[in-house]
């Protein structure tokens, strides 16, 4: 369905031409002084240029066709050639319905079939999930959720690191420790092994202690340096050892993920991209684009018009192993191979952004790109406080487990004593809670800024939090619990000025989507949800919904409520938020 004011820049369109000027000057926006207007068309402005006129006059012949238009309460002329526009209750209230009967609830949809892939969590095998993960994977569900919501198909990728330096690392202390274990005999055959004996918990302490050790002892460093090359050229004990480590890892990282609402449609790691590498280097070689440069193989991505320096991209090391170039690029062949996307979009951190590119550029060149478009969507940094990256009490890094639990934790001592969820109920809701809670506040904010988690804040019961849009729908819920649902029709006219501008902020809401879209920015939706939000607390106290006893008063505001709840819950279902019955 169009948006609202889709819909209205089709009336103006016809006006402007029947008064002789070009549809093109009927743009309508939403009104940024709502005192005066609900929307606006400055058209005009443009066509005193094109047609030499006034643009008052102009507007005043526009104004004086939508003056017959009764969808419209409102159509005049202001200043020196604005027009100010208000829908008549019946378009609204025709629209919101319109909305609500709508199977995407007024999310606009794709005008062609379009495909995206999105790359976004990034863990790495070997290493437990810490915060630094946190943002790329509620960033990048979201993302994949909105690009679903309007119609398009995204496919998701996880994109696990399982190729780099911190499998040697693994593999170099899994042979100080276990000597013993079949695949460090020489005799190793892959084929008749089993599974190895080693444990999630085992596993999530080796890594930072082969990581400690690399640091102080240089020979162990150069043993992870020399077991990550013999993996990545196809050793069958090492490949094997990897798989394992891979395979190890992956139950915990999803049951993490599975904590926060974030699902991939693909597990794809590094490693998957390797079989690609060999076409890669031949196109590249192909095209006389790589060169030795100290030993190493790059490719020149620099241009005339770059304002900062842009060095070659490496895409083979000194020693022939692989880098993050190389898999990156390997794995743009494989996504073009396998879905053909008319975009990549990759949720990674901003820091990144010389990488992506180097990597986007040198794609671009040899032309495995076809028709894609790839983005980077950097994103900023979660803060504590101090301004500096999140950490424990004790300065370290935090598992991002830890930190789920810590504001469950918080969630549940809010619902223990709630007398509204029953006793077994209590866990979900606490666990909806702290969903919403890390969620929302890390989605209001736009991705690329930083952000300060301040936890008693993210989980106030007002302002602009997870919670406040929980209680929203748990409000909603517990007055539609008092009264026949199924009896209510639709709305016979609208009484009240909240009323209406709560309709207003729902009919509005296909533009939140459209914006969010376009801008690939998940803090519109989180602003817009508030917006509602905000927009319901201010009906529901000016108006006695369940006490009113004009029966088409209180069918057309619980007929809102139920309207109101639809598209809320729309809101919280792209951001990854599951609402609750009752709080």
């Amino acid at each position: 369905m169009k948006t609202i004011t889709g819909l209205l820049r089709a009336k103006l369109e016809e006006a402007f031409e029947k008064c002789g000027y070009s549809k093109e000057l009927a743009i309508v926006t939403v009104s940024d002084r709502p005192d005066l207007c609900q929307f606006q068309c400055n058209g005009a402005f443009q066509g005193a240029k094109l047609y030499h006129k006034a643009p008052r006059m102009i507007a005043e012949e526009v104004v004086k066709v939508l003056s017959e238009d009764t969808d419209l309460s409102k159509a005049e002329l202001a200043g020196a050639g604005f027009i100010n526009i208000d829908i008549s209750d019946k378009l609204l209230l025709s629209y919101v319905n319109e909305v609500y009967a709508d199977d995407n609830c007024g999310v606009p949809q794709a005008e062609k079939p379009e495909t995206i892939v999105l790359d976004y969590g990034g863990p790495n095998a070997a290493k437990p999930l810490h915060i630094g993960h946190l943002r790329a994977a509620v960033i990048g569900e979201a993302l994949k959720r909105l690009v679903r919501a309007t119609g398009r198909t995204a496919i998701a990728d996880v994109h696990l690191g399982d190729w780099g330096l911190q499998m040697g690392l693994v593999m170099a202390e899994l042979e100080v420790r276990h000597p013993e274990w079949e695949c460090f005999k020489e005799d190793f055959d892959p084929e008749k092994a089993g599974e190895l004996p080693l444990t999630t918990d085992e596993l999530n302490e080796v890594y930072p202690c082969a990581s400690g050790k690399s640091k102080e002892d240089e020979d162990f460093k150069a043993r992870a340096k020399e077991l990550t090359v013999r993996m990545q050229k196809g050793e069958k004990r090492y490949l094997y050892l990897g798989r394992e480590i891979t395979r190890k890892s992956i139950p915990d990282i999803k049951k993490n993920y599975d904590r926060l609402n974030v699902s991939f449609d693909y597990w794809y790691g590094e490693s998957d991209a390797d079989k690609y590498v060999p076409e890669l280097m031949e196109t590249l070689e192909k095209q006389n684009l790589m060169y030795e440069s100290e030993g190493a193989m790059v490719v020149d991505v620099a241009r005339d018009d770059d304002k900062i320096t842009i060095p070659p991209i490496i895409v083979r090391k000194t020693d022939g192993s692989s880098i993050y170039a190389t898999t990156d690029l390997a794995t743009i062949v494989q996504r073009e191979k396998d879905f053909a996307p008319q975009g990549i979009w990759y949720v990674v951190d901003q820091r990144q952004s010389l990488h992506f590119t180097q990597v986007f550029r040198c794609a671009e060149k040899a032309g495995i790109l076809g028709e894609t478009k790839p983005e980077h969507l950097g994103f900023g940094t979660m803060n504590g406080a101090d301004g500096k990256p999140y950490k424990t009490r004790d300065g370290g890094v935090m598992r991002l487990s830890l930190l789920f639990d810590t504001v469950y934790e918080a969630a549940m001592e809010r619902v223990k004593d709630s007398k509204f969820s029953a006793d077994e109920d209590k866990a979900d809701v606490a666990r909806r809670i702290a969903v919403a809670t890390i969620k929302f506040g890390d989605l209001i904010n736009h991705r690329a800024k930083d952000y300060i988690f301040d936890l008693d804040k993210f989980m106030a019961a007002d302002g602009k939090t997870g919670s406040f849009l929980l209680y929203t729908v748990a409000r909603v819920n517990s007055i539609l619990k008092k009264t026949d649902e199924e009896s209510i029709t639709e709305a016979e006219g609208i009484f009240t000025d909240s009323e209406r501008d709560l309709l207003l902020k729902i009919a509005l809401s296909g533009e939140a989507y459209a914006l969010a879209f376009k801008e690939r920015a998940p803090n519109i939706v989180c602003e817009n949800a508030y917006q509602l939000a905000s927009s319901f607390s201010k009906f529901y106290h000016d108006n006695h919904i369940l006490t009113e006893e004009d029966r088409a008063k209180q069918n057309a505001w619980l007929r809102a409520c139920v309207v109101l709840r639809r598209v809320l819950e729309k809101h919280l279902d792209i951001l990854g938020i599951e609402s609750v019955e009752l709080m």
